[in-house]
């Protein structure tokens, strides 16, 4: 992405999603709104990510694929970045579940509904994470 030199740096927005075509509208529409992006596909390339780098902040599916959740991804944020963790956006096709819901409410972080308006997903993001 092009920024002007005099631009303040901005780390990229981590997006853990594993649907290619979730994580694709992810992408476009934050970077169309100026936000950098890198995408996981997984919950554990994710925390990989986290622990080594730099992000602005994290939206994140509820369910990934692979021993670890989106869940574990905030509660590690919590002991090892509390300040990311204030950061922290999920996202879920699965509210039916009353498990889905209830860690939901626990976990106490907005959370987008799938699927979700193109106006609801940048007022959250700019709510919790910041403006670009």
């Amino acid at each position: 992405m092009n920024r002007p030199l005099d631009a303040q740096f901005q780390p990229p927005i981590l997006v853990i999603e594993d649907e290619a075509s979730v994580a694709g509208f992810l992408r476009t529409a934050l970077e169309r709104r100026g936000y950098d992006v890198v995408v996981s596909a997984s919950a554990a390339d994710g925390l990989r990510l986290l622990a080594s780098c730099e992000f602005r902040g994290v939206i994140s599916d509820v369910r990934t694929p692979g021993a670890i959740s989106g869940a574990e991804v905030q509660e590690w944020l919590q002991r090892h970045r509390p300040g990311l963790a204030e950061r922290f956006v999920f996202i879920t096709g699965d509210m039916a579940s009353a498990e889905t819901a209830s860690l939901v409410a626990q976990a106490g972080t907005p959370c987008i509904e799938k699927p979700f308006r193109l106006r609801q997903l940048l007022s959250t993001v700019e709510g919790t994470i910041g403006k670009p």
